[in-house]
């Protein structure tokens, strides 16, 4: 049997951090902002010293957790405004709810970043949570609102449906998330339609 090459030694890696990373969001849900390394790797099934070997605290991981969602997330909304061409319709906007519901649906990090948002990053350490917040404000929230062309607080609502609607599949560990449905309703939050 012939040793690993570093390439293939590096993809490894790679591989096992975003397993770990999945694994450290899951963990959030269940047991918030008090998850350690310990149910992180129960969450991952691997040993403890692994995971603790690519990160040896708490603090370092829910760090990098975010930091992965956030560009997710940043990313996303790039693409919608690039395929909207910056004014959108609430047709347009309807699609961003529904793009957002699948990102959030098939990856945890993306949606913690928003879940958290909605908690004010409570759960992060205080020298933390203000350029965390800055950082979704600036990057995620402003751009949205002012795209949207909304002023007032129905950005608010829609993501609270959006955030609250996904959780309870989180939560409750549903696989399916009614993407058309739940859009629907966060569309009828920001236009006060009833």
């Amino acid at each position: 049997m012939c040793p690993r090459t570093k390439e293939q030694n590096e993809l490894i890696r790679m591989q096992r951090r975003e397993q770990i990373l999945d694994a450290a969001a899951r963990s959030y849900f269940y047991k918030g902002g008090n998850f350690d390394i310990r149910d992180v790797a129960r969450e991952a099934e691997l040993g403890y010293g692994t995971v603790y070997h690519y990160y040896p605290n708490r603090h370092l991981l829910i760090e990098e957790v975010l930091d992965s969602g956030f560009e997710r997330c940043e990313q996303a909304l790039a693409d919608w405004v690039n395929i909207c061409g910056g004014s959108p319709d609430d047709r347009q906007l309807l699609t961003y709810c529904k793009a957002l519901l699948r990102l959030w649906q098939s990856d945890a990090r993306a949606y913690l970043v928003y879940k958290m948002a909605a908690e004010h990053y409570t759960g992060l350490p205080e020298i933390d949570r203000h350029p965390t917040k800055r950082r979704f404000m600036e990057r995620l929230y402003v751009p949205l609102q002012s795209i949207s062309q909304r002023e007032d607080d129905s950005v608010d609502h829609m993501l609270a449906v959006l955030v609250g609607c996904c959780g309870l599949r989180y939560y409750a560990g549903n696989s399916g998330l009614d993407v058309d449905r739940i859009a629907k309703l966060a569309m009828q939050a920001i236009t006060k339609e009833s």
